[in-house]
């Protein structure tokens, strides 16, 4: 899928930053040095181990913006499945261009390819659930909607895109207007007044006292922060109860060993910081054939 015009933009800031750092006024010595300005040559972009392709179009761009007079044949689209050996795209043309693009193409792919990974784990084991697993804020500044983006890649739902995108009410809110129900009510109250209908209001709870009390002032979502299955599950109980249309969002110590637990409490989304704060970048690598 294509980047949309906020990625696209990001994509552009980052390439011309990761170019400046990486390549300089002075260009790739060693190339230069070393290899005739006229060697051509073809490479192919491999995957090394198993995961979810992303960043494909950020390969391209790379390729063409460091070596223009290169060629870029995708042959696989980001949200595709990788096995060891997979063939991602070929690439041919002068190799001191190819080889001054290898290390960033590699760079932003691996990380996005990463996320989407992840994603995908996380994904896959509440796959029969009726559950969204959603990323969170907890992005690299600069990197968040290719994070996002990347999220998708790998079957996940975007959160938040940044404070402006959505009201979401937490502990430190309640606590400067004094904290318990008073805050509480006083907090989705103020919301709604300052944005009538106009955003959704999320507020954040910790246990099933505090979980009552914002159910009753019935905000889009609430969400359950560190909260044990347990009460979660009595949440999700009342919620149904009394008040069905309010969506429930656990958050909070998630992992791929617990995630479907979680999901089996009832809840309707489940926020994972992991999934772009400590992904491992995927293990990609460019073949080169000199023959």
């Amino acid at each position: 899928m294509p980047f949309n015009t906020f990625e696209d933009k990001t994509f552009t800031q980052l390439l011309e930053m990761a170019i400046s750092e990486d390549i300089d006024s002075s260009g790739d010595l060693t190339s230069k040095a070393t290899l005739p300005s006229d060697l051509k040559g073809k490479a192919t972009l491999v995957g090394r181990t198993d995961g979810v392709l992303a960043g494909i179009e950020a390969g391209e761009r790379v390729l063409r913006k460091i070596a223009p007079e290169a060629e870029w044949f995708s042959l696989m689209e980001d949200g595709e499945p990788l096995k060891h050996g997979s063939l991602i795209a070929k690439i041919q043309g002068p190799m001191r261009g190819i080889l001054s693009a290898e290390r960033i193409i590699l760079n932003f792919m691996q990380r996005l390819s990463g996320i989407a990974t992840l994603s995908a784990k996380f994904v896959a084991k509440v796959h029969d659930l009726p559950v969204k697993i959603l990323d969170t804020r907890k992005t690299t500044p600069g990197w968040r909607y290719l994070d996002k983006y990347a999220v998708r890649c790998g079957g996940g739902h975007n959160h938040r895109m940044n404070l402006s995108d959505g009201i979401l009410i937490k502990d430190n809110h309640l606590a400067a207007l004094g904290g318990g129900p008073v805050a509480i009510r006083q907090s989705i109250l103020l919301s709604r007044q300052y944005f009538p209908g106009t955003w959704d209001i999320e507020i954040e709870v910790d246990n099933l006292e505090m979980f009552e009390c914002a159910l009753q002032s019935s905000p889009t979502i609430i969400l359950l922060d560190n909260m044990s299955n347990e009460d979660m599950n009595a949440a999700v109980q009342r919620k149904n109860a009394i008040a069905p249309d309010v969506l429930l969002e656990a958050s909070g110590g998630i992992t791929i060993a617990n995630v479907r637990e979680v999901a089996l409490t009832g809840v309707d989304r489940i926020s994972i910081g992991a999934i772009t704060h400590s992904a491992p970048a995927l293990d990609l690598a460019l073949d080169y054939n000199f023959s």
